[in-house]
């Protein structure tokens, strides 16, 4: 029995036939990690010393925002005369060109101003006529007052020759009844053909006197005439001239029932509709000249150091995308920043006050050609990069 017991094999160890560690894991596992962070750290370094060539090489030419929107110059279509409106043959987002007629107004009340203003010219020219011949007839009156004043003459000398031979007849009998050769009956006769003769002499005198201010008056009469047409014309005649501008005023009138486009471009906010009464300066409609659009880009105050007009800018629309680009030109800056023009400005007078990076609207014109082939709206989102290095 002992010896079974002494000859049995013994048992194994419990770690017997188990593969062994080496010793020192730890340092091998920290030997591993090394080259990877020093990889890494080559890495930051690398791309921290690209960025860094980008912006010396590259970054440094020019200046870009994704804060850039379309802007126009857009026109409002107001009527110039008061009417009702009979006829509208435009609508939102029709293209229209310059020229276009747009919509009516109701013109009755400006065909009868019309007529009114065409026969007062007419008036007018007749009585320029008339006032010809007036002074025609004031200038024949005058002349026959001048004839009067020689006939009124001819009578006064008469009436004197009367008077004188009058005053002899009486001087001859008085002497002559100092004799008794005359009788009283006689020298009584003479002296009564001298009253008489005298009495004719005074009033042939004041016959010429009144020939002459007669003709005086016709002559002043004629003058006052005369200067209402002197230098003048059926043609430059001041009542005629006036007749005129009231006959084109009411020409004008009447075309302005006719409203027609004044730009070419989209129409926008149309407001009119048939039958409806609309004032003077009413806005009607707008139109857009997306022909003549142009890009307002917000830059911040650290982008504009460089930046001058005359500078080329690459404008890319979300509209489109990247595929097209516009070719643009700086051609102003805004008087002041965004905030500085809002409803209620900004107010850094306080004591919690932060600093916020200020962003300025710079105006890129766009190659009208290009806009053509790709037609943009106001509003539009869009991208703006200016070359720093292209000429001013």
């Amino acid at each position: 029995m002992s010896d079974d017991v002494q000859h049995q094999p013994a048992a194994p160890a419990d770690n017997e036939g188990a593969p062994s560690r080496p010793s020192g894991g730890s340092v091998v596992g920290k030997k591993n990690r090394k080259p990877l962070l020093i990889g890494l750290a080559v890495a930051v370094v690398v791309i921290a010393a690209a960025v860094l060539l980008y912006d010396i090489f590259i970054g440094s030419r020019s200046v870009s925002t994704d804060n850039a929107y379309v802007g126009g110059e857009s026109a409002e279509v107001t009527p110039l005369t008061a009417g009702q409106v009979v006829e509208v043959l435009v609508t939102d987002t029709q293209p229209v060109r310059r020229g276009q007629i747009l919509f009516r107004l109701d013109d009755k009340d400006q065909r009868i101003s019309l007529a009114q203003a065409q026969a007062q010219v007419e008036y007018a020219t007749r009585r320029y006529g008339q006032s010809l011949a007036n002074n025609n007839a004031l200038g024949a009156a005058a002349d026959a007052s001048a004839a009067q004043i020689s006939s009124a003459q001819a009578k006064q000398a008469s009436a004197q020759a009367t008077l004188e031979r009058a005053q002899e007849d009486y001087r001859r009998r008085a002497a002559l009844a100092e004799g008794g050769a005359v009788s009283g009956e006689e020298l009584t006769s003479a002296r009564q053909a001298l009253a008489s003769a005298r009495a004719a002499a005074q009033e042939a005198a004041a016959a010429v006197v009144q020939a002459r201010a007669n003709t005086n008056s016709a002559r002043r009469q004629e003058e006052a005439a005369v200067a209402l047409t002197r230098g003048t014309s059926n043609q430059t005649a001041p009542e005629i001239l006036l007749a005129k501008a009231q006959l084109a005023n009411a020409k004008l009138a009447m075309e302005r029932t006719v409203v027609r486009a004044p730009i070419d471009g989209v129409i926008a906010r149309r407001s009119i509709q048939v039958g409806q009464k609309v004032e003077a300066g009413t806005v009607a409609m707008m139109i857009v000249p997306v022909g003549q659009l142009y890009v307002d880009a917000n830059f911040k105050e650290d982008q504009l150091g460089k930046v001058r007009s005359g500078q080329t800018a690459i404008v890319t629309s979300d509209f489109y995308g990247d595929d097209v680009k516009y070719h643009g030109r700086v051609v102003g800056f805004s008087g002041g920043t965004g905030a500085a023009f809002s409803l209620i400005p900004a107010q850094n007078a306080t004591g919690n006050w932060i600093k916020v990076v200020q962003r300025l609207p710079v105006r890129i014109e766009l190659d009208p050609r290009e806009l053509k082939q790709h037609p943009l709206r106001i509003g539009l989102s869009m991208e703006a990069e200016i070359d720093l290095t292209s000429k001013d």
